[in-house]
């Protein structure tokens, strides 16, 4: 079994935004199967049914360091003498400590956006697993309704017909993002 694809050039879906379209046909498949009159005319996504037969706190901590650093206060002489401590750390001077007290900042920041990423990508990876059971039930009811209305009119079993090629293409590509065997 293949394991969750994390590079965003890999994935057919790189975005919660991108998921809509499974969440239109995973919608459609449900008032499809709430009624049984139901066609594509009355679909919500007509055309998509239609093509389905193609397929900042680092900052304040160095400018309140650069305060409390050498003589107190902001004057030039407070200024230039706290980037000079500063800068010892690393074995330098006033240039040195224009680094030394930027990197909280600079640290915080790529940590920040490090956060935020990471949790973009777990809820990302949470919808995917939520719609991929969602489009899979729905995928095996319709699969049912074609049975069990054999005897329907050609409107509806070509438009069950073009919903479940849908629904079949959407666990498929769920699957491969999540890292799971095809069962569509």
């Amino acid at each position: 079994m293949a394991s969750y694809i994390t590079k965003k050039k890999d994935m057919r879906f790189q975005s919660v935004d991108s998921l809509q379209q499974v969440v239109n046909v995973v919608n459609e498949a449900a008032a499809a199967l709430g009624d049984k009159s139901r066609t594509i005319r009355e679909s919500a996504i007509p055309e998509v049914l239609a093509g389905a037969l193609g397929a900042g706190i680092g900052g304040a901590g160095s400018f309140a360091a650069l305060y409390g650093l050498g003589t107190v206060g902001l004057s030039a002489a407070g200024i230039t003498s706290g980037l000079a401590t500063a800068g010892t750390v690393i074995g330098g001077g006033m240039v040195a400590g224009v680094f030394v007290l930027a990197l909280p900042a600079a640290a915080l920041a790529a940590g920040g956006v490090g956060v935020a990423s990471h949790l973009k990508n777990k809820q990302l990876r949470q919808e995917k697993e939520r719609l991929y059971k969602e489009a899979l039930a729905k995928h095996q009811a319709i699969i049912q309704a074609l049975k069990d209305e054999a005897d329907a009119t050609e409107e509806r079993i070509d438009y069950l017909t073009r919903l479940n090629t849908l629904l079949e293409r959407a666990v498929e590509d769920l699957g491969k993002d999540l890292g799971k065997e095809c069962t569509a």
